[in-house]
């Protein structure tokens, strides 16, 4: 995970069509996205929806020039996670649904119903859309950049700040792992080493886990320090030049808004008008 740290920009400062693209108009056609999915009710539309979108992210994907594995991998990382919660939803009654049809039931009383296992679906295709396009974002654009984006957005100052901070720092913690994990194995110690104590095992990762700390708490007063010696405060705030948009960037951003406003209000009329 931590070698997989530095590897987080990589992509980003590859050079395709998306990766030129402003980052305000990426960011507000992800959230765009993410938006028209979570407002969708929970109805099979969103299925229509959610397969036209992933059709969307895919051509986006594509002129990236990225390889899919990139998105598996990435993706792979955090469905699992959240994979498990939308799982649990088979077992569960939900208040979307007033009748329920059991199609499995299982000893200690657990009833898996038809509604649990279509509202699962739903929730899996809401999350899995939102998940790609904020893996498009990343893959596409470079963290400074998303930050300027923010602010030229309207993200306050502080905020940006201390995102700033926060993302270097975690990069900071990832090299300090790092040595500290080359130093043990120079000295031959293998935590999953069943051949040394256990209590000598847990003894080392506890000393690790302490020196880590205490390096980060000491990295973060330097840091500080030298901030106070070039003039920063409270009141201190970094100039952000003014920047438009191109006629291409006005152009896909106005065509992507269409695009994610009229497929789920199509959708949605649609299946209103079956009923």
């Amino acid at each position: 995970m931590i070698e997989e740290l530095f590897d987080i920009e990589r992509y980003a400062y590859r050079d395709s069509t998306i990766h030129r693209l402003d980052a305000r108009v990426k960011i507000i056609v992800v959230f765009a996205t993410i938006i028209a999915m979570v407002s969708i009710p929970y109805s099979p539309v969103v299925l229509t929806v959610g397969a036209i979108f992933f059709i969307f992210f895919a051509l986006l994907w594509a002129l990236t020039r990225l390889s899919p594995m990139v998105y598996l991998k990435r993706a792979m990382l955090i469905i699992p996670l959240w994979g498990i919660v939308i799982l649990f939803q088979i077992f569960l009654k939900n208040p979307y649904y007033t009748v329920y049809t059991p199609v499995v039931v299982l000893p200690f009383g657990i009833t898996i119903y038809a509604e649990s296992i279509q509202f699962a679906w739903i929730l899996f295709v809401k999350f899995v859309i939102t998940i790609s396009f904020i893996i498009l974002l990343s893959s596409t654009t470079k963290v400074q950049d998303m930050l300027d984006g923010g602010r030229r957005l309207g993200l306050p100052t502080e905020f940006a700040l201390a995102l700033g901070m926060m993302i270097r720092y975690l990069f900071v913690f990832g090299y300090m792992y790092r040595k500290i994990v080359q130093t043990l194995e120079s000295k031959a110690f293998d935590p999953f080493d069943r051949n040394l104590p256990y209590r000598y095992r847990m003894r080392q990762i506890g000393y690790t886990i302490g020196t880590m700390f205490v390096r980060s708490y000491e990295q973060g007063e330097r840091v500080y320090t030298s901030m106070l010696c070039r003039g920063y405060g409270r009141h201190s705030h970094l100039f952000l030049k003014k920047k438009g948009f191109k006629p291409s960037e006005w152009t896909f951003l106005v065509i992507s808004l269409g695009f994610i406003i009229i497929i789920p209000v199509m959708a949605w009329l649609k299946q209103v008008s079956w009923f």
